[in-house]
């Protein structure tokens, strides 16, 4: 593993507000949500009912086109309350914890004597399948289809992200584990760090190993499958995080299911902003601070593809971290676009901030300073989007809705995490992001 592949288009975005070192530990939440939303293209069936006792590790909904699809419970506890929305949609499963835990034994596994089979079916069982996603149309994938092949992404070079090598430290058997037995399923790819490649596959010959250097996004698994092995028509390959190898390691390991995940609270508004140690769906409010709560946007993940919630909402279940950036309800400013603005950032050298030389963080709010406009700027995507293909034409052809322009441009192998530098740099304020995802979605109903 001595090429490296450098990916020289991108942005790195440098926020003030970064985390510290410290890792903490908070106190159970007072409650845990599980919700549907965060696992797209699945059409929830609650199998729990209100006041219903559950172990962590029971299922809570499954996937009613899928059925062997289940999404468990990550705490013992009471279900409190299924909240549903228009239509009856199922919006989340609320439970609150047991005082004293008890989790479903599945039992302890020796990967050895293990095939792809009982691999599959133990995630399945266990809810662990949830976790992954599948190209084309970045969902939930079936486990009827065979993958092509598995790939993990190793680092995040999205602002804030947390840093797996120091979260994989203490668990390299769970991560070796891991690792082979997703190979009993298919091919594994892995991404890492050239600037930090502490973190290998343990000599697991089953794994390809590739280098990433240069910036955001190279650490996108998306990138590095259009790097390693892109992904043709009637071609399906599985993504999964790698603090979610770790699940399955743990569970291989113990017999039972362990969530715990390491995510960064950062920001400018952020008080304590360090690492913790918390389960997903955990109550936000539970280990999130904020400086100024009328006046703070608290987004669930990153400030380019997270989700804006309210403090009393739920970690999601694959978010890594809580960026909590001002808001800025008074949008006015003296002299308005007039000003030199030698302390904030600009892509495009609008701001006078570029001649004084490479500032090291810059304070963000939640503006996007200018309205939609019914245009895309020539050029202005390719310049942070370091996939072989073209975004700008890719847009257009997605809000034209020809599929056949849509296929020839590599629609099958993007997600809408891909397009969040182009939706970044845009300066036409067009949501890139929400147009992929529509357009992943309008396909999908097409040919399924």
């Amino acid at each position: 593993m001595t090429n490296v592949i450098k990916i020289r288009k991108g942005l790195d975005i440098s926020l003030t507000g970064g985390p510290s070192n410290d890792i903490a530990s908070p106190a159970m939440a007072a409650l845990y949500s599980l919700v549907p939303d965060d696992f797209h293209g699945v059409t929830p069936k609650v199998v729990v009912k209100e006041g219903e006792h559950v172990d962590a590790g029971v299922s809570l909904f499954i996937d009613k086109n899928n059925p062997s699809v289940k999404f468990v419970s990550p705490v013992s506890g009471i279900v409190t309350k299924v909240e549903r929305g228009a239509r009856r949609k199922v919006m989340n499963i609320m439970v609150k914890p047991d005082a004293n835990q008890t989790t479903r034994d599945f039992g302890k596994q020796k990967v050895s004597a293990m095939n792809g089979s009982s691999v599959l079916e133990l995630l399945l069982e266990s809810g662990l399948f949830a976790f992954f996603r599948q190209r084309p149309y970045d969902v939930v994938p079936s486990p009827g289809v065979t993958p092509r092949s598995i790939h993990v992404s190793a680092f995040d070079t999205a602002p804030f992200a947390p840093r797996f090598e120091d979260i994989l430290q203490g668990q390299e058997k769970e991560w070796a584990a891991g690792l082979e037995a997703l190979a009993k399923i298919a091919k594994v790819y892995l991404g890492i760090s050239a600037k930090q490649n502490a973190v290998t596959a343990l000599h697991n010959k089953e794994v390809t190993e590739a280098l990433f250097d240069g910036p955001h996004p190279a650490g996108l698994v998306g990138v590095q499958i259009n790097k390693m092995a892109p992904v043709n028509k009637g071609e399906v390959v599985w993504t999964l995080g790698a603090e979610e190898v770790l699940f399955i390691g743990r569970l291989l390991m113990s017999g039972k299911i362990d969530f715990t995940r390491t995510i960064t609270v950062a920001g400018e508004n952020a008080v304590d902003a360090q690492s913790y140690k918390v389960l997903p769906g955990a109550q936000l409010s539970s280990f999130v601070k904020v400086t100024d709560l009328e006046n703070s946007r608290v987004i669930n993940g990153n400030v380019l593809t997270g989700n804006k919630v309210q403090l009393d909402g739920f970690l999601g279940a694959r978010s890594t971290q809580v960026t909590v950036i001002p808001e800025v309800n008074c949008p006015d400013e003296p002299f308005g676009w007039i000003m030199p603005r030698v302390k904030q950032f600009s892509v495009s050298h609008s701001y006078f901030s570029w001649l004084c030389g490479k500032k090291k963080e810059y304070s963000f709010d939640a503006r996007i300073k200018g309205g939609e406009r019914h245009m895309i700027m020539s050029g202005e995507y390719e310049t942070v989007f370091p996939m072989d293909i073209f975004p700008e034409y890719l847009v257009k052809a997605v809000i034209a809705g020809n599929i056949d322009d849509m296929e020839a441009l590599g629609i099958y192998e993007v997600a809408p995490e891909d397009f969040a530098l182009c939706e970044f740099v845009c300066s036409s304020k067009v949501q890139v992001q929400r147009i992929i995802r529509e357009g992943l979605d309008s396909l999908r109903e097409e040919m399924c």
